[in-house]
């Protein structure tokens, strides 16, 4: 994955643009012997490209945080080990403002705005000039304007996602929607635009960026050699025309969900099931090149170009902080989380019935056989082994009994009794001489993301069955569930409960769509997302979890006990607040529902 820039000096641009992670205050600061001023950036044309540059280090780039698995951490998927975790605190209902963990998340996106506002202001960036070559001072200047336009509405998404919600005044309100460079942390008093506008706004923002960018980053798509410098596969990882349809697909998803689509307006659900549909088939065709895009691949969480990547990360190299968080401390690993067992529960046998139909032959007394091929691939459950990749070497074996190595208790061991295996790399073993760290990076789209979007959208409209997209709701989850696993296992060839559900009507398609979105996407950071916008009222979110009470007997077997109290979710709120600083600072600004403490 290539985004530098010829010839980029970051300490230069660090210098007069201030991105620190830890300041949300004055976004561009003087050089510093005090002389030089904003105005000087457009003297240095690695400045102007640093304006948008900079915005790619400001994204996360794994899963180890308050975006990720520990925001699983306030949903039904995980409960996170440690009681003092500022998360932790959030799902049980003890948040002080003191501690908002999302706060960093609004100045974060309003720092990103920012930086891309002054490049398209007054077209000063499109009309600096790159290089010498007219053609390709073009491309690197279509390319720069169009990945503005992106940058800001990826950056108004994400606000969108984390603070849109009803506002104490009864509104559907979305965040204050900036389109000039300004400073919102300085002395300023803005509102909040509707829940609408914002999504237009990011609409309209998708629609530019599409004008100006190639449709993909791709080399074979670029007919001429020696534009490759400046176009093509060296800027594979930045964002480009398809990546911005991906946008506006989950855009319109979070829009026709029912929190935010009170009057359950279907042309969203439509343009939801259109959009994802276009990057569908781009992936399908024109993605689909030799060693490229394969629709039933299993992920690559090691590969920063894995085919089935539509966005993602920059990637940290050589990195073990996943393995580090969801191993036990009995194998090097913090316990930092762990699967509860209603996600435990959510997985399907290996003849793909839910345990709860009475064709699955789910074994209580034996619950972790037979099971989906995708439940081990992705959980550490009591008596599994890991093992070493490419080879039948048991690097360790889980024991989650009562008195257990692995067993609930410690600060390192998971509260549930379950531990994590997804997207942990399986030929890491720090016991070994020569210890095998891979690339990590953050998968913000991907193939699966776009058909789960589509096949949920194309329900609502018609149903499991129907025609109108050239695909139906039901072929496009076959793809979901055909899918080989990480660990190599093949997928469901023969599904006849996909079949039957499908049968069954869209209302039970949904529920099935909808299990089959949080099998997919566990420990991502999107089920708490996903909560909210289905439910319209708190009984959804406001659930207790549980894990595993396991006891070994005297001949080695095992009795299991799965409904063992873990912890109690407590939400007055199925929004995020407005950081409680800002509320004090502008008193325009209304807070979402529920904090009604937090003004």
């Amino acid at each position: 994955m290539n985004r530098k820039i010829k010839n980029f000096t970051w300490t230069m641009l660090l210098a007069l643009v201030g991105v620190s992670l830890f300041c949300c205050k004055d976004y561009l600061e003087p050089y510093p012997n005090g002389n030089r001023t904003t105005e000087d950036i457009w003297k240095y044309q690695d400045m102007v490209q640093g304006l948008v540059g900079n915005c790619y280090d400001n994204m996360p780039r794994g899963y180890n945080d308050f975006e990720g698995v520990y925001l699983d951490g306030a949903t039904d998927d995980v409960v996170i080990t440690s009681t003092t975790n500022t998360l932790s605190k959030f799902a049980v209902g003890a948040l002080p403002t003191s501690q908002d963990p999302f706060r960093t998340y609004w100045d974060r996106d309003y720092r990103s705005i920012y930086s891309v506002n002054l490049f398209l202001k007054d077209r000063r960036g499109y009309n600096t000039r790159f290089l010498v070559d007219p053609h390709l001072d073009s491309l690197v200047k279509n390319r720069l304007q169009g990945e503005a336009f992106a940058l800001r509405a990826w950056f108004q998404y994400d606000l969108l996602l984390k603070f849109g919600g009803k506002g104490v005044n009864g509104q559907l309100l979305g965040y204050p929607i900036m389109l000039e460079p300004v400073d919102i942390s300085t002395e300023s008093n803005f509102a909040r635009n509707t829940y609408d506008e914002c999504v237009k706004q990011i609409l309209a923002d998708c629609d530019s960026a599409y004008k100006y960018l190639p449709i993909a980053h791709r080399d074979y798509l670029v007919p001429v050699v020696g534009d490759r410098a400046y176009a093509g596969g060296r800027y594979w990882g930045r964002f480009d025309g398809i990546t911005t349809r991906a946008i506006k697909a989950l855009v319109y998803l979070n829009w026709a969900s029912p929190r935010f689509n009170p009057t359950n307006d279907l042309s969203r659900w439509d343009m939801a099931a259109k959009m994802a549909k276009e990057v569908m088939d781009f992936k399908q065709t024109t993605d689909a090149v030799k060693n490229g895009f394969s629709p039933t691949k299993a992920v690559n969480w090691f590969d920063p170009n894995f085919g089935g990547i539509i966005f993602a990360s920059r990637y940290n190299n050589a990195n073990d902080a996943m393995e580090r968080m969801f191993y036990p401390g009995g194998f090097q690993g913090t316990g930092s989380v762990g699967a509860t067992q209603e996600l435990i529960d959510a997985f399907p046998m290996k003849n793909g019935y839910p345990i709860t139909n009475p064709l699955s032959l789910y074994d209580p007394a034996n619950p972790y056989a037979n099971r989906d091929p995708r439940f081990y691939s992705t959980i550490f459950y009591n008596n599994a082994k890991a093992i070493k990749i490419n080879t039948s070497n048991v690097m360790y074996t889980f024991e989650n009994w009562i008195d257990g190595k692995d067993a609930a208790g410690p600060a390192n061991n998971s509260r549930t009794n379950y531990h994590i295996k997804k997207m942990v790399f399986m030929g890491l073993n720090w016991s070994d001489n020569s210890i095998n760290r891979q690339p990590h990076s953050k998968f913000y789209i991907r193939w699966e993301h776009m058909v789960l979007a589509f096949a949920e959208a194309a329900n609502q409209v018609e149903g499991p069955n129907g025609a109108k997209y050239g695909l139906s709701a039901k072929e496009a989850m076959a793809y979901i569930r055909s899918k080989s696993t990480s660990d190599g296992a093949a997928g469901f060839t023969v599904d006849p409960y996909l079949a039957e559900v499908a049968a069954a009507g869209p209302e039970a398609f949904n529920k099935f769509i909808q299990n089959e979105r949080r099998l997919e996407l566990c420990f991502e950071g999107q089920r708490f997302f996903d909560l909210r916008r289905w439910s319209t009222t708190l009984d959804a979110i406001n659930q207790p979890v549980h894990g595993a009470h396991i006891t070994k007997n005297a001949d080695d077997s095992f009795t299991y006990n799965l409904n063992s109290l873990v912890q109690t979710r407590s939400f007055n709120s199925p929004f995020l607040p407005i950081p409680y600083e800002e509320i004090l600072r502008m008193s325009n600004l209304v807070q979402n529902e529920g904090w009604e403490s937090w003004q």
